[in-house]
């Protein structure tokens, strides 16, 4: 089968790399050039020696999701991805939305395919990385809201409440968002619309 690439897929900026005969969708190229992301189709080779976004997860935690992240980080490459962790790398007290930016411009800027970040409750951080353009940041609390979030919404980041879960929920939550894929079909248009939306609101564009 066939990648398909569409406007969840098209970063905030930089380039675009695909590989050679992937599909783009109409309203994806529309948007990757009203970003100014340069769509460049690669062939295999080039594409598994470059830096591999599609395979780099980015994680983060504020002091009360540290211990969770730690878990979570072996789980997360167990699956075969690259992780990429941008702190916290104690349990200091930090600010949540410090690092829930970091996770979000990570996927935004298209260094990463997906995030997950990791503080008390993850209600903060999903508002901090949903801030930032281009993301689809979703607390999810159980499978079915994992499921839902990436079927439904083409969730790009992750947000978890380190210390409302115990260590087997956080791991059945991680295991199903990433084994579920985009559903695609009657829920693009709804995408769409939230990238409508979030474009229409924009400083640049705004009246």
């Amino acid at each position: 089968m066939r990648n398909v690439i569409t406007t969840g897929d098209v970063p905030l900026g930089g380039v675009l790399e695909v590989l050679r005969g992937t599909i783009v969708t109409p309203s994806a190229r529309e948007l990757a050039r009203d970003r100014g992301v340069p769509i460049v189709e690669v062939d295999p080779e080039q594409y598994q020696t470059a830096k591999e976004p599609h395979r780099t997860v980015v994680m983060g935690s504020d002091h009360g999701g540290f211990r969770a992240k730690e878990l979570l980080k072996t789980v997360v490459a167990s699956l075969g991805y690259i992780v990429e962790d941008v702190g916290a790398f104690d349990e200091r007290s930090v600010d949540y939305p410090d690092l829930a930016e970091k996770v979000a411009l990570a996927v935004s800027e298209g260094r990463a395919f997906a995030g997950v970040m990791v503080d008390g409750a993850g209600i903060g951080s999903a508002m901090v990385a949903n801030k930032v353009p281009g993301i689809r940041a979703a607390l999810c609390y159980d499978r079915a809201s994992a499921r839902n979030s990436r079927e439904h919404n083409h969730a790009n980041v992750l947000t978890l409440g380190g210390r409302m879960l115990t260590e087997t929920q956080l791991e059945d939550v991680v295991r199903t968002w990433f084994a579920t894929p985009w559903g695609g079909g009657r829920h693009q248009s709804r995408i769409d619309k939230i990238t409508a939306i979030e474009m229409k609101n924009s400083k640049g564009n705004r009246a």
